[in-house]
């Protein structure tokens, strides 16, 4: 079986030697060639022809997302991005996956070496995922987080709903994703009314990145997002994400719905876990569930999303032609996990028919 060829792209030669080192060690893979800058990588690209490119940030004459951007245009293929666990490589990788990248490897500031070392299965995997994904050409992305909005007058901004109030009958809609998911999130989530739905999501990421998550996304969509808080009530025109290296699940306090925040074991090798939310939901909302599987490498969340089904929930698994990588919600579609299996641009306003024409689907304020 032919192996899986890798461009490193790195400014620091301590990095590009150990990223080598790591990718040669596996039976199935090579580092073919690594360049200290985009500019030497472009020749590389041209020359050796990899099947995935491991691509550094901040480095001279360019800087990684000015030559993401130039490749995802020119030239598609598949990029795992490395970049600091710092608030600002936090923002930077949002704007990476934008871009196309496939995914991210978070290195230490310091330690680089025992970090990389440690970290050597969880790239070597995204690698291989990489390998395989979908990868498309870039296309217009979204207004970054924080950018300047003096260009659009405030009548074009959609409203924010007021603080709703909850009573028992509402839905909640609960979404698991993994690999390429920050993206077809925030898909879905964009279209949504101010008064949909409160939404709870799991997306694989590890902590420090959440915040930049949520935070990119309430710019973006008419709810309100953040990071669910431990103990808060889940209320409608609200989206939850469960924060990197923390668990998200719902329970009931009295006629309320809150998010219950831990930092237990693992499940399924995730923290946060798709199965843990979608688990939850199965045993605290049965039919007041809406859920949806989203673009994610192995299994995590498919047999509880079965579980939500039996429960009376109504399930949208992502089909594979808009997948990025088309785990997740195969083995979900293979648990017979899903009532309606659509492209990633049809789910919401999928979502949207059905709480619109299902009069048991819409809330009601007390």
């Amino acid at each position: 079986m032919a192996r899986i060829r890798v461009v490193v792209v790195d400014d620091s030669a301590l990095v590009r030697s150990l990223l080598t080192e790591i990718i040669n060690r596996q039976p199935d893979m090579q580092c073919v060639g690594a360049a200290s800058d985009p500019l030497v990588a472009r020749e590389m690209i041209r020359e050796l022809n990899p099947d995935v490119i491991t691509l550094d940030v901040e480095m001279p004459r360019m800087d990684g997302l000015e030559f993401l951007s130039r490749l995802m245009r020119l030239r598609p293929m598949p990029v795992v991005m490395v970049s600091t666990l710092t608030e600002q490589g936090a923002d930077i990788t949002l704007r990476a996956l934008e871009m196309g990248a496939v995914d991210y490897v978070a290195k230490p500031r310091i330690g680089i070496t025992s970090g990389l070392n440690e970290l050597a299965g969880d790239i070597v995997d995204k690698i291989r995922i990489a390998a395989a994904a979908h990868v498309r050409r870039l296309g217009p992305a979204p207004a970054a987080a924080g950018a300047s909005t003096q260009a659009a007058p405030a009548a074009t901004e959609a409203p924010r709903a007021p603080l709703p109030r909850l009573a028992t009958t509402e839905k909640i809609i609960c979404i698991g994703a993994s690999t390429g998911g920050t993206e077809a999130i925030r898909e879905v989530l964009t279209p949504l009314p101010a008064d949909s739905p409160a939404i709870v999501i799991t997306q694989h990421m590890p902590p420090g990145f959440t915040t930049s998550f949520a935070a990119r996304l309430d710019s973006l969509c008419k709810i309100r997002v953040s990071e669910a808080r431990d103990g808060q009530r889940i209320l409608p025109g609200h989206a939850y994400i469960a924060p990197g290296g923390h668990h998200l699940r719902i329970d009931r306090s009295g006629s309320n719905y809150v998010a219950v925040v831990e930092d237990t074991e693992p499940v399924n090798r995730h923290r946060p876990s798709v199965e843990v939310l979608f688990k939850s939901a199965a045993r605290v909302l049965g039919p007041n569930a809406l859920g949806i599987m989203l673009t994610g490498m192995g299994a995590d969340g498919a047999l509880a999303m079965r579980e939500m089904k039996d429960a009376g929930s109504y399930n949208y698994v992502q089909d594979e032609a808009s997948c990025v990588v088309f785990g997740m919600p195969r083995m979900a579609i293979q648990a017979g996990a899903a009532h309606e299996v659509l492209p990633l641009k049809q789910i919401a306003p999928a979502l949207l028919t059905r709480l619109a024409s299902n009069p048991a689907l819409v809330r009601h304020r007390i």
